[in-house]
């Protein structure tokens, strides 16, 4: 195998990777807005990192991490330590910058979407410390 085949499958990959997570964050966008939550960011972009979702119902801010995976038993372990860091440490800098959000507060949820599109939203999914 030489390496030009090996960079196409991974960026064929990396493609496929891309389109399914942006159609598990339709899924889990329309979902929020269903559970009468104002989505404010898709994919917002810090110095920190990228957060999937920024949400907002009554005053209370959500920075969501929406995961793809086979099952719902699979995505429910797939955001580790150091991606949580990253997402307070992103969300830290989008509260910087776009202050007046949260009055009631603010958490982290998960949204898992399986692969048959069944999606499941773990609210408060973990806290500062965690």
């Amino acid at each position: 195998m030489n390496d030009h085949g090996e960079q196409a499958r991974r960026l064929l990959r990396g493609r496929r990777a891309e389109a399914t997570g942006r159609d598990a964050e339709d899924v889990a966008a329309a979902a929020l807005a269903r559970d009468g939550w104002a989505v404010l960011a898709r994919r917002a972009r810090t110095p920190a990192g990228e957060i999937d979702l920024v949400a907002e119902r009554d005053g209370l801010l959500a920075f969501v991490e929406v995961k793809a995976r086979p099952s719902l038993s699979e995505a429910a372990f797939a955001l580790g330590p150091k991606q949580r860091a990253r997402l307070v440490a992103a969300a830290e800098c989008w509260i910087a910058a776009n202050p007046g959000h949260g009055a009631a507060g603010m958490r982290f949820d998960v949204v898992i979407v399986a692969a048959d599109g069944t999606a499941r939203r773990i609210a408060d999914a973990f806290r500062l410390g965690d």
